[in-house]
């Protein structure tokens, strides 16, 4: 071995065995499935120390399982088909969609994902995951299009699924409807307006609010109907200032007579509130703001100042300067208040009306929140923000987007604006894309679902043929594919198309699958959908086990993310300073679930943790040439080795106890202790005399120390192996791999190596002869003498101290003692002292 560890040459080498060998082939890790749905990153640009750290603590969990025996299919994947990627496109590009046209568009971005894609894997593969790689899927593939397609029919023709007219949440900003999962709450600061409306009889009403440029859309006027200030306005119309329209005073609960004035305008639409009116009281639409951002056309002020064509901030500008003039501001207040923003975008949502599918959800809480008991949760605590969640759901799934990315619709709509009939492609066509691909003709070999209102005459001509169908021009939400992802991993491992039928799909045994990593932001999404989807096509839920990891913090404990830079924690800068393991050492370190700072520090305990390993190995090379596990256990092993054999015992019992429950730091500390106390500290050290100087010993003691430490040292190889694999590996290949049957220390089997040993009188005998040597240690730390000084005599003192008889060749050459006494009695002190130019010592026994 060479002096010191290079990892930059370990980390090549290793990477070629594992690749050349297919060390992480399922197929050549025989044993009981274990499938983890590992989460396809977003192809929106470079990836973070967020990513690092999340996915290494998932493969940290696969090589543990896959060393335990289980055959583990850990596929990889990548999420390149939404609205993400394709704003990542257009800003590194430059090109706008719309300006450069669909088809070209397409190609663009197809481009660009290949590139991303190519260096995403570069990356994660010199972190060491031990991912499937012949097992990798994107989401813009064409056999995703078709499997996503085709899950969306069996939705449609299940009646999950539906179309409908409808006010949806948008964003004029990305250009498209987003679900109620993709928002956030900001806090903003505003004014609260105090505006003039006027009563039947021409008395001001006041009314108070954050958004007076949606006057233009006011369609009623609301107060509480037990609020008897307003209670004379029953009945009657107000007008709304500068726009001179009449609209209706209305009674509802929601209005708060404390808050504002207690009056409310009702505008088509500035928040949920206002949808909620609409809806209950058949309220007309005006719609102000458009798909751009903009005023639309009619919403100039009468005889006043131009709206239409101005943004939102500019709009509210020009209208408070136009009440202002009119003398119809009684008092403005700054507030700030909460909004909704896209999490994207981060710019607040608006809401218009548009046609749009949906998957029906709010009809199913009560399932989707049993199907939750049926999962088990890592850490427990985390199934709280999905229960909240569901609880708190106020929207079906819209899984429309307005964009030109994505995947389409397979599906052609009447285009008569009150007919709800579709006319949907055969499973043979798909994937397909309806705005270039002919619709079906033969109406015997179409299949027309109404979603809604029942079909129009224009739905066939005379003759009974398909007619007047245009192409579906949405693209689905992301979410809707990357929900599906256990199934397209069964797709990838059976290497057969899955096809969903009336009741269940052809996922056979791979669902549910054993387990889902993933961080806690997307619970509401991809763990919902997710659940959602495996529940509507096979009445199951998609995985067993849930393992939720946290967030890598910023300094100013912000979540990371690709938008804000953070160079100096780019995993390719840290790459230069740290190795890989070093690295994944920081992942392990971290509790489950929780956000963590990446932590320089922590960098360094693994540094040295490497460089511990690497001088230990190179101890046990020195005398463990040619030791095999074959072996036969020696027939007396002694107390030193029956010891350290029990304590390896111990270990892997918290490690494991640990792991099974993915508690991998627990599992990590286990080791560390194991390591760094129990071996470095005492057991090399109280066996070095017997190996440097064996002939002072009996040759089958040294005989099975040797076998001891062989032992050991693979042990410890196979208990580190998930966190830091290279290292791990390098060492295998160097001490072990000549006499061992495994190509990898990778494929070793926990069973096969970590054999359980238990020695309770020789734990308790080792424990004593350890005290004897800490005490040793502390006297002479405490002189300030060089734990190498001999001692001319040691004295121990016990009622029996001569206990220890058998074991004084190793006392003396731990403790540098030339001479061991014993003496009867109790010790109330230790002590060092030095008489005669010679150092003595007397401890307690």
């Amino acid at each position: 071995m060479e002096a010191r560890y290079d990892h930059k040459i370990a980390e090549a080498a290793s990477q070629k065995l594992w690749q050349d060998n297919a060390v992480y082939d399922p197929n050549n890790n025989p044993g009981p499935l274990y499938t983890i749905d590992t989460p396809p990153p977003t192809v929106s640009g470079a990836l973070h120390i967020g990513h690092i750290f999340s996915y290494t603590q998932t493969d940290i969990i696969a090589r543990y399982k896959r060393m335990c025996g289980y055959s583990v299919v850990y596929p990889f994947g990548f999420d390149d088909n939404g609205l993400p990627t394709e704003r990542f496109v257009e800003k590194k590009t430059k090109e706008s969609a719309y300006k450069l046209g669909r088809a070209a568009f397409i190609e663009l971005c197809l481009e660009e994902t290949k590139v991303v894609e190519d260096e995403f894997k570069r990356l994660w593969q010199r972190m060491g995951l031990s991912a499937n790689w012949d097992y990798t899927y994107a989401t813009i593939s064409a056999p995703v299009r078709r499997l996503s397609q085709a899950s969306f029919l069996d939705l449609l023709r299940k009646g999950y699924v539906y179309r409908t007219k409808t006010p949806a949440l948008y964003c004029t900003t990305c250009r498209t409807s987003v679900a109620q999962a993709e928002l956030d709450d900001a806090i903003v600061s505003s004014t609260f307006n105090t505006i003039l409306f006027k009563d039947a009889e021409g008395n001001l009403l006041p009314v108070a609010t954050t958004r007076p440029e949606l006057l233009p859309s006011c369609v009623a006027l609301f107060f509480n109907s037990t609020d008897s200030r307003y209670q004379y306005l029953r009945g009657t119309q107000v007008t709304v200032p500068l726009f001179n329209v009449q609209v209706p005073v209305l009674e509802d609960d929601k209005v708060l007579p404390e808050k504002g004035t207690g009056l409310v305008m009702c505008c088509t639409f500035g928040d949920t509130t206002d949808i909620a009116w609409y809806e209950a009281f058949d309220l007309p639409f005006k719609q102000s703001i458009g798909l751009d951002g903009k005023f639309v056309k009619g919403t100039d002020i009468p005889d006043g100042a131009r709206l239409e064509g101005l943004k939102v901030a500019e709009a509210r500008a020009v209208v408070l300067e136009e009440l202002k003039k009119a003398e119809l501001v009684r008092e403005q207040k700054p507030i700030t208040h909460s909004v909704s923003i896209h999490e994207r975008c981060k710019h607040e949502i608006e809401y218009t009306i548009l046609r749009q599918w949906f998957v029906r959800v709010l009809d199913f809480k009560k399932e989707f929140l049993e199907l939750a008991d049926q999962i088990t949760w890592y850490p427990a605590f985390m199934k709280s923000r999905y229960t909240n969640w569901v609880e708190n759901l106020a929207w079906d799934w819209c899984i429309s987007r307005q964009r030109h990315y994505g995947i389409p619709f397979p599906v052609w709509n009447c285009d008569n604006p009150e007919c709800d009939e579709v006319l949907a492609a055969h499973d043979d066509q798909l994937p397909c894309d309806p705005r270039h691909d002919e619709k079906p003709t033969n109406s015997s070999k179409i299949h027309i679902h109404s979603a809604g209102v029942i079909g129009c005459k224009k739905c066939f001509d005379r003759n009974g043929l398909i007619s007047n169908f245009v192409p579906d021009t949405d693209v689905m939400d992301t979410w809707n594919t990357s929900a599906l992802t256990p199934y397209i991993i069964a797709e990838l491992y059976g290497k057969a198309r899955i096809e969903f039928g009336e009741k269940h799909s052809n996922a056979g045994t791979l669902l549910p699958m054993s387990m889902r990593p993933q961080a806690h932001d997307i619970i509401r999404t991809w763990a919902f959908y997710s659940i959602t989807r495996a529940w509507m096509h096979d009445t199951k839920i998609p995985w067993k086990d849930m393992v939720i990891s946290g967030h890598v913090l910023s300094g100013q404990k912000e979540k990371l993310s690709k938008s804000q830079g953070n160079a100096n924690l780019a995993p390719e800068h840290l790459l230069e300073q740290y190795s890989a393991d070093v690295i994944r050492y920081w992942t392990a370190s971290a509790s489950l679930g929780q956000d963590v700072a990446f932590s320089e520090n922590q960098c360094k305990i693994g540094q040295k943790l490497v460089t511990k390993l690497w001088n230990a190995f190179r101890f046990i090379e020195t005398h463990c040439q040619g030791m095999s596990i074959g072996v036969d256990v020696p027939e007396h092993l002694g107390v030193l080795n029956e010891w350290i054999l029990d304590a390896a015992t111990a270990c892997f019992a918290r490690y494991t106890h640990y792991f099974d429950a993915h508690e991998f730091s627990l599992a990590l500390d286990a080791v560390e202790r194991f390591f760094w106390h129990d071996v470095c500290d005492n057991y090399l050290e109280l066996i070095k005399d017997q190996l440097f100087k064996s002939e002072l010993y009996v040759l089958h003691e040294v005989a099975a120390t040797k076998w001891t430490l062989y032992q050991i040292g693979l042990r410890i190889l196979q208990l580190y192996a998930p966190f830091i694999p290279h290292c791990t590996e390098s060492l295998y290949q160097q001490l072990y791999k000549t006499q061992e049957s495994c190509v990898s220390v990778h494929q070793t089997k926990y069973t096969e190596i970590q054999r359980e040993y238990q020695f309770a009188e020789s734990v308790l005998m080792a424990q004593r002869l350890l005290a004897i040597v800490a005490s040793v240690r502390k006297l002479k730390s405490e002189q300030n003498v060089s734990l190498k000084t001999e001692l001319a005599t040691l004295t121990l003192v016990a009622d029996d101290a001569k206990f220890v008889e058998p074991h004084a060749a190793l006392l003396r050459g731990v403790t540098g003692a030339l001479h061991i006494g014993y003496q009867v009695g109790i010790l109330a002190t230790a002590e060092l002292v030095q008489k005669d130019d010679a150092w003595h010592a007397r401890v307690a026994a």
